[in-house]
């Protein structure tokens, strides 16, 4: 399984535009070869360089395995029409950019695409990042992650 965006390469900074100094939209992001069994993809973004531990950014679920990818802004709020979104660690449902604190250095972001087992997830209304990936990680069938950096 394979996830990436047209708008970084893996390993490399996130453009400006993508995070909380800039328009705060979540990238595009595309997959492929995804398993066959596949019924639900969730896609995670966490910071694990946060000074109080993982700051989750993103908890996307029930996205449809014949999707193949998510385009520029997929993640604010009502924009999403063929998924369902958490609440972020910023206390928002959707997606929040990159915001390091200024001069903490290098902060990695990982954008994680979990194929699932299960149509849907069950979870409560308005759930955390959190609950999410507690939850997709009973149904896992494969991961792929695709890394972007960004400091301030």
């Amino acid at each position: 399984m394979l996830i990436r965006s047209p708008d970084f390469p893996d390993g490399a900074g996130i453009p400006r535009q993508y995070t909380c100094e800039g328009e705060d939209l979540s990238p595009s992001l595309e997959w492929s070869e995804l398993p066959p069994e596949t019924r639900s993809l969730v896609l995670l973004c966490n910071d694990p360089d946060a000074p109080g531990g993982i700051w989750h950014h993103w908890g996307a679920y029930d996205i449809p395995p014949s999707s193949t990818g998510l385009p520029e802004g997929a993640g604010q709020g009502s924009g999403a029409k063929s998924f369902k979104q958490g609440v972020n660690d910023f206390g928002r449902i959707g997606y929040g950019g990159p915001c390091p604190p200024r001069g903490h250095g290098p902060h990695h972001y990982h954008f994680r695409l979990l194929a699932l087992s299960v149509d849907r997830l069950q979870l409560r209304q308005r759930p955390s990042c959190r609950d999410i990936e507690r939850e997709a990680r009973k149904h896992v069938l494969a991961e792929a992650t695709l890394v972007g950096i960004y400091q301030r």
